[in-house]
Protein backbone atom coordinates (compact mmCIF):
# COMPACT_ATOMS: atom_id res chain seq x y z
CA UNK A 1 0.00 0.00 0.00
CA UNK A 2 2.76 2.10 0.94
CA UNK A 3 4.14 1.57 -2.49
CA UNK A 4 1.28 2.35 -4.22
CA UNK A 5 0.38 5.54 -2.16
CA UNK A 6 4.09 7.10 -2.99
CA UNK A 7 3.52 5.99 -7.03
CA UNK A 8 0.66 7.79 -7.06
CA UNK A 9 2.31 10.57 -5.40
CA UNK A 10 5.26 10.44 -7.85
CA UNK A 11 2.61 10.32 -10.62
CA UNK A 12 0.66 13.40 -9.38
CA UNK A 13 4.47 15.14 -9.00
CA UNK A 14 5.24 14.67 -12.86
CA UNK A 15 1.93 15.54 -13.99
CA UNK A 16 2.13 19.02 -12.43
CA UNK A 17 5.26 19.22 -13.56
CA UNK A 18 3.84 18.36 -17.55
CA UNK A 19 1.04 20.97 -16.41
CA UNK A 20 3.36 23.64 -16.01
CA UNK A 21 5.20 22.54 -19.22
CA UNK A 22 1.96 22.65 -21.08
CA UNK A 23 1.31 26.61 -19.75
CA UNK A 24 3.52 27.83 -22.73
CA UNK A 25 0.35 26.83 -25.30
CA UNK A 26 -2.19 29.25 -22.77
CA UNK A 27 -1.93 32.39 -24.97
CA UNK A 28 -3.65 34.92 -21.91
CA UNK A 29 -0.06 36.49 -20.66
CA UNK A 30 -2.01 36.72 -17.16
CA UNK A 31 -3.79 32.81 -16.87
CA UNK A 32 -0.37 31.63 -18.38
CA UNK A 33 1.01 33.01 -15.16
CA UNK A 34 -0.94 31.60 -12.84
CA UNK A 35 -1.55 28.24 -13.78
CA UNK A 36 2.56 27.95 -14.18
CA UNK A 37 2.95 29.40 -10.55
CA UNK A 38 0.06 26.96 -9.00
CA UNK A 39 1.47 24.14 -11.10
CA UNK A 40 5.32 24.61 -9.71
CA UNK A 41 4.20 25.14 -6.37
CA UNK A 42 2.82 22.10 -6.43
CA UNK A 43 5.38 19.80 -8.18
CA UNK A 44 7.78 21.06 -5.40
CA UNK A 45 5.95 20.25 -2.75
CA UNK A 46 4.74 16.91 -3.97
CA UNK A 47 8.47 15.96 -5.33
CA UNK A 48 9.45 17.37 -2.01
CA UNK A 49 7.01 14.81 0.07
CA UNK A 50 8.12 11.82 -2.46
CA UNK A 51 11.76 12.32 -1.47
CA UNK A 52 11.35 12.30 1.79
CA UNK A 53 8.74 9.01 1.40
CA UNK A 54 11.31 7.82 -0.75
CA UNK A 55 14.15 8.01 2.12
CA UNK A 56 11.68 6.85 4.66
CA UNK A 57 11.44 3.95 3.01
CA UNK A 58 14.68 3.01 2.89
CA UNK A 59 15.19 3.79 5.91
CA UNK A 60 12.47 1.86 7.07
CA UNK A 61 14.40 -1.44 5.40
CA UNK A 62 17.64 -0.66 6.18
CA UNK A 63 17.76 -1.97 9.71
CA UNK A 64 19.87 -5.34 10.32
CA UNK A 65 21.50 -6.99 12.89
CA UNK A 66 23.52 -10.27 13.27
CA UNK A 67 21.68 -13.38 14.34
CA UNK A 68 23.52 -14.80 17.79
CA UNK A 69 24.23 -18.50 18.01
CA UNK A 70 22.81 -19.73 21.04
CA UNK A 71 20.61 -22.51 22.14
CA UNK A 72 19.10 -21.46 25.38
CA UNK A 73 18.94 -24.17 27.90
CA UNK A 74 15.21 -24.32 29.93
CA UNK A 75 15.33 -24.73 33.72
CA UNK A 76 12.55 -24.17 36.16
CA UNK A 77 15.03 -21.30 37.63
CA UNK A 78 15.41 -19.21 34.31
CA UNK A 79 11.66 -19.82 33.31
CA UNK A 80 10.67 -18.15 36.84
CA UNK A 81 13.07 -15.55 35.91
CA UNK A 82 11.90 -15.01 32.29
CA UNK A 83 8.54 -14.57 34.03
CA UNK A 84 8.92 -11.94 36.31
CA UNK A 85 11.15 -10.08 33.47
CA UNK A 86 7.77 -10.42 31.15
CA UNK A 87 5.04 -9.59 33.95
CA UNK A 88 6.51 -6.48 34.90
CA UNK A 89 7.91 -5.20 31.54
CA UNK A 90 6.94 -7.69 28.36
CA UNK A 91 3.31 -7.78 29.36
CA UNK A 92 2.51 -4.14 28.95
CA UNK A 93 2.36 -4.15 25.31
CA UNK A 94 1.67 -7.81 24.80
CA UNK A 95 -0.80 -8.79 27.67
CA UNK A 96 -3.99 -7.79 25.82
CA UNK A 97 -6.43 -10.08 26.32
CA UNK A 98 -4.27 -12.80 27.09
CA UNK A 99 -0.78 -13.59 28.62
CA UNK A 100 2.00 -12.63 25.66
CA UNK A 101 -1.10 -12.76 22.97
CA UNK A 102 -0.30 -9.74 21.91
CA UNK A 103 -3.25 -7.18 19.89
CA UNK A 104 -2.23 -3.93 21.41
CA UNK A 105 -1.52 -0.93 18.18
CA UNK A 106 0.47 1.02 19.99
CA UNK A 107 -0.09 3.93 17.67
CA UNK A 108 -3.39 4.74 18.98
CA UNK A 109 -1.38 6.26 21.68
CA UNK A 110 0.87 8.37 19.33
CA UNK A 111 -0.28 12.10 18.71
CA UNK A 112 0.55 11.57 15.28
CA UNK A 113 -1.39 8.96 12.96
CA UNK A 114 1.85 7.64 11.20
CA UNK A 115 1.22 3.93 10.67
CA UNK A 116 -0.02 0.58 12.65
CA UNK A 117 2.21 -0.86 15.19
CA UNK A 118 0.40 -3.93 16.42
CA UNK A 119 2.49 -6.23 19.33
CA UNK A 120 2.75 -9.77 18.03
CA UNK A 121 1.71 -12.69 19.93
CA UNK A 122 4.57 -14.37 21.18
CA UNK A 123 3.18 -17.64 22.09
CA UNK A 124 3.24 -20.94 19.91
CA UNK A 125 0.15 -19.71 18.25
CA UNK A 126 2.14 -16.66 17.12
CA UNK A 127 5.38 -16.48 14.20
CA UNK A 128 8.06 -16.94 16.95
CA UNK A 129 7.34 -20.70 16.99
CA UNK A 130 9.23 -20.93 13.88
CA UNK A 131 11.90 -18.53 15.15
CA UNK A 132 15.54 -20.02 16.03
CA UNK A 133 16.43 -18.68 19.89
CA UNK A 134 18.98 -16.63 18.40
CA UNK A 135 16.35 -14.82 16.53
CA UNK A 136 14.22 -13.80 19.35
CA UNK A 137 17.43 -12.79 21.25
CA UNK A 138 18.12 -10.53 18.15
CA UNK A 139 14.40 -8.97 18.43
CA UNK A 140 14.99 -8.32 22.13
CA UNK A 141 18.63 -6.73 21.35
CA UNK A 142 18.20 -4.86 18.65
CA UNK A 143 14.82 -4.63 17.32
CA UNK A 144 14.94 -6.68 14.41
CA UNK A 145 12.79 -9.91 13.19
CA UNK A 146 13.40 -13.22 11.75
CA UNK A 147 12.94 -11.95 8.04
CA UNK A 148 15.25 -8.88 8.77
CA UNK A 149 12.53 -6.57 9.02
CA UNK A 150 12.33 -3.61 11.64
CA UNK A 151 10.47 -4.16 14.39
CA UNK A 152 9.98 -0.68 15.32
CA UNK A 153 8.46 -0.02 18.71
CA UNK A 154 11.26 -2.74 20.36
CA UNK A 155 13.78 -0.16 18.77
CA UNK A 156 12.45 2.55 20.87
CA UNK A 157 12.06 0.86 23.78
CA UNK A 158 15.04 -0.14 26.23
CA UNK A 159 14.36 -4.15 25.69
CA UNK A 160 18.27 -4.09 24.43
CA UNK A 161 19.63 -3.29 27.88
CA UNK A 162 18.09 -6.05 29.39
CA UNK A 163 21.22 -8.61 30.41
CA UNK A 164 22.24 -11.43 28.28
CA UNK A 165 20.84 -13.72 31.47
CA UNK A 166 17.43 -11.63 31.77
CA UNK A 167 17.29 -12.23 28.08
CA UNK A 168 17.69 -15.75 27.66
CA UNK A 169 15.20 -15.97 30.75
CA UNK A 170 12.78 -14.34 28.50
CA UNK A 171 13.22 -16.89 25.84
CA UNK A 172 12.88 -19.77 27.88
CA UNK A 173 9.28 -18.30 29.36
CA UNK A 174 8.05 -17.54 26.04
CA UNK A 175 9.11 -21.43 24.83
CA UNK A 176 6.95 -22.55 27.81
CA UNK A 177 4.29 -20.88 27.04
CA UNK A 178 1.09 -22.84 25.59
CA UNK A 179 -0.36 -21.55 22.28
CA UNK A 180 -2.97 -19.09 22.53
CA UNK A 181 -4.82 -16.38 21.50
CA UNK A 182 -4.87 -15.07 17.31
CA UNK A 183 -2.01 -14.22 15.58
CA UNK A 184 -1.07 -10.61 14.77
CA UNK A 185 -0.26 -8.86 11.43
CA UNK A 186 3.02 -9.79 9.70
CA UNK A 187 4.95 -7.91 10.29
CA UNK A 188 3.57 -6.16 12.73
CA UNK A 189 5.19 -2.48 12.17
CA UNK A 190 3.48 -0.47 9.24
CA UNK A 191 4.40 3.19 8.24
CA UNK A 192 1.75 4.84 6.75
CA UNK A 193 2.62 7.89 3.88
CA UNK A 194 2.98 10.39 6.26
CA UNK A 195 5.48 8.16 9.11
CA UNK A 196 7.49 7.61 6.22
CA UNK A 197 7.35 11.26 5.07
CA UNK A 198 8.24 11.82 8.92
CA UNK A 199 10.40 9.44 9.03
CA UNK A 200 12.96 10.68 5.82
CA UNK A 201 11.99 14.30 7.43
CA UNK A 202 13.95 12.84 10.92
CA UNK A 203 10.85 13.35 12.67
CA UNK A 204 10.76 9.81 13.94
CA UNK A 205 13.71 8.33 15.83
CA UNK A 206 15.37 5.20 13.54
CA UNK A 207 15.53 3.21 17.08
CA UNK A 208 18.22 2.77 19.39
CA UNK A 209 21.49 1.85 18.37
CA UNK A 210 22.27 -1.91 17.04
CA UNK A 211 24.64 -3.45 19.42
CA UNK A 212 26.43 -6.64 19.48
CA UNK A 213 27.64 -6.16 23.00
CA UNK A 214 27.26 -8.36 26.26
CA UNK A 215 25.09 -7.09 28.54
CA UNK A 216 25.51 -7.72 32.25
CA UNK A 217 23.55 -7.01 35.61
CA UNK A 218 24.43 -6.23 39.45
CA UNK A 219 23.22 -8.90 41.50
CA UNK A 220 19.56 -8.40 42.41
CA UNK A 221 18.50 -6.57 45.64
CA UNK A 222 16.85 -3.65 46.97
CA UNK A 223 20.10 -1.47 46.10
CA UNK A 224 20.56 1.53 43.97
CA UNK A 225 22.24 -0.42 41.74
CA UNK A 226 20.65 -3.11 40.62
CA UNK A 227 17.34 0.02 40.62
CA UNK A 228 19.47 1.14 37.78
CA UNK A 229 19.16 -1.20 36.16
CA UNK A 230 15.82 -1.94 36.32
CA UNK A 231 15.05 1.52 34.72
CA UNK A 232 17.87 0.67 32.14
CA UNK A 233 15.34 -1.49 30.37
CA UNK A 234 12.08 -0.02 31.61
CA UNK A 235 10.59 2.50 29.22
CA UNK A 236 9.89 5.46 32.51
CA UNK A 237 12.57 8.05 30.33
CA UNK A 238 10.32 7.68 27.76
CA UNK A 239 7.41 9.79 29.35
CA UNK A 240 9.53 10.90 32.29
CA UNK A 241 12.49 12.15 30.43
CA UNK A 242 16.17 11.08 30.26
CA UNK A 243 16.61 12.36 33.81
CA UNK A 244 13.83 11.11 35.32
CA UNK A 245 13.02 14.42 36.36
CA UNK A 246 9.75 15.05 33.99
CA UNK A 247 9.28 14.83 29.85
CA UNK A 248 9.65 17.49 27.37
CA UNK A 249 7.11 18.59 24.80
CA UNK A 250 7.69 17.58 21.60
CA UNK A 251 8.78 13.58 22.83
CA UNK A 252 7.61 10.44 21.77
CA UNK A 253 5.69 9.55 24.85
CA UNK A 254 3.02 11.69 27.12
CA UNK A 255 4.67 13.85 29.65
CA UNK A 256 5.25 12.22 32.73
CA UNK A 257 5.65 14.22 35.78
CA UNK A 258 9.01 14.55 37.61
CA UNK A 259 9.71 11.24 39.72
CA UNK A 260 12.00 12.69 42.38
CA UNK A 261 9.21 13.66 43.91
CA UNK A 262 9.23 10.13 45.53
CA UNK A 263 12.19 11.36 47.79
CA UNK A 264 9.53 12.85 49.78
CA UNK A 265 7.37 9.54 50.04
CA UNK A 266 8.29 6.49 52.31
CA UNK A 267 9.01 2.65 50.23
CA UNK A 268 6.35 1.59 51.65
CA UNK A 269 3.92 4.19 50.27
CA UNK A 270 5.95 4.27 46.38
CA UNK A 271 5.49 0.07 46.90
CA UNK A 272 1.81 0.71 47.70
CA UNK A 273 1.16 3.22 44.47
CA UNK A 274 2.55 1.05 41.73
CA UNK A 275 0.07 -1.91 43.26
CA UNK A 276 -2.87 0.20 43.78
CA UNK A 277 -2.01 2.96 41.08
CA UNK A 278 -3.26 5.48 43.42
CA UNK A 279 -0.19 7.94 45.36
CA UNK A 280 0.02 8.83 48.81
CA UNK A 281 -2.04 11.50 48.27
CA UNK A 282 -4.81 9.93 46.54
CA UNK A 283 -4.24 10.36 43.10
CA UNK A 284 -5.06 8.02 40.68
CA UNK A 285 -2.41 7.82 37.75
CA UNK A 286 -2.83 8.63 34.70
CA UNK A 287 -4.21 6.29 31.98
CA UNK A 288 -0.83 6.06 30.60
CA UNK A 289 1.00 4.97 33.26
CA UNK A 290 1.52 1.43 33.32
CA UNK A 291 1.30 0.64 37.27
CA UNK A 292 0.04 -2.57 36.39
CA UNK A 293 2.75 -4.20 34.52
CA UNK A 294 5.36 -2.31 37.51
CA UNK A 295 3.30 -3.48 40.64
CA UNK A 296 3.74 -7.19 39.79
CA UNK A 297 7.26 -6.47 41.02
CA UNK A 298 8.80 -8.18 43.95
CA UNK A 299 9.21 -5.83 46.91
CA UNK A 300 13.20 -6.64 46.48
CA UNK A 301 12.99 -5.03 43.20
CA UNK A 302 10.41 -2.12 43.85
CA UNK A 303 12.41 -1.24 46.58
CA UNK A 304 15.31 -1.14 44.20
CA UNK A 305 14.00 1.25 41.74
CA UNK A 306 12.54 3.23 45.25
CA UNK A 307 16.38 3.28 46.43
CA UNK A 308 17.51 4.56 42.89
CA UNK A 309 15.33 7.40 42.60
CA UNK A 310 15.69 8.57 46.10
CA UNK A 311 18.97 8.96 45.38
CA UNK A 312 18.92 11.15 42.00
CA UNK A 313 19.81 15.16 42.24
CA UNK A 314 16.91 16.88 42.51
CA UNK A 315 15.70 18.97 39.55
Amino acid sequence: MNLIELMALIGAAALLIWSAISTRRIKKSLLKWSVLTVSVLLAAVASFISALALTGLVKAHSRSAPVPSLIVEMSPERIARGKAVSDSFCSGCHSVEGTLTGGMDLANDLPVPVGSFVSSNLTPAGPLKQWSDGEIFRAIRNGVGADGHWLTFMSYTNAGSLSDDDTRAVIAYIRSLPAAGARQPDPPDRFNLLGLTMLGAGLLPSGNPVTTAAVSAPRKGPTVEFGEYILSYQDCRVCHGKQLTGGVPGQLGPLGPDLTVVKGWKREQFIATLRTGVDPYGHQLGREMPWRPLGRMDDEELSAIYAYLTHLPSS
